[in-house]
């Protein structure tokens, strides 16, 4: 029971770790075609850069929604990127030992 714990836990981190990059990744594509030094008319950069708005729009909506531009700057990728590093950092390995515990693994 433990081993699958762990397997859960590593994969949560990887998970938040992949949605950490892509919201990285998002940001920075998004100021390369504001500044237009690419644009989207190219068919690779437009494929990246709509993958990449499904993936971290749904997480980044409703951030956007509650917090406003400030000074035409959209702050919300810092905040959920705020989010999920205390998320890998305090909460996943807060939980997992807790359950660790539970399940009566002792230590990993």
């Amino acid at each position: 029971m433990v081993a699958i714990l762990n397997f859960v836990f590593f994969i949560a981190g990887a998970l938040l770790s992949l949605l950490w990059w892509a919201i990285i990744i998002s940001a920075v594509l998004s100021w390369l075609v504001a500044f237009d030094i690419i644009n989207l008319r190219n068919r690779a950069i437009y494929q990246i850069s709509t993958f990449l708005d499904r993936v971290t729009g749904p997480i980044l909506r409703p951030f956007q929604r509650i917090i406003p531009p400030l000074g035409g700057v959209d702050i919300s990728p810092i905040i959920v990127l705020l989010i999920i590093t205390g998320v890998r950092a305090i909460l996943l390995p807060a939980l997992h030992r807790t359950l660790i515990g539970l399940v009566g693994g002792g230590y990993y």
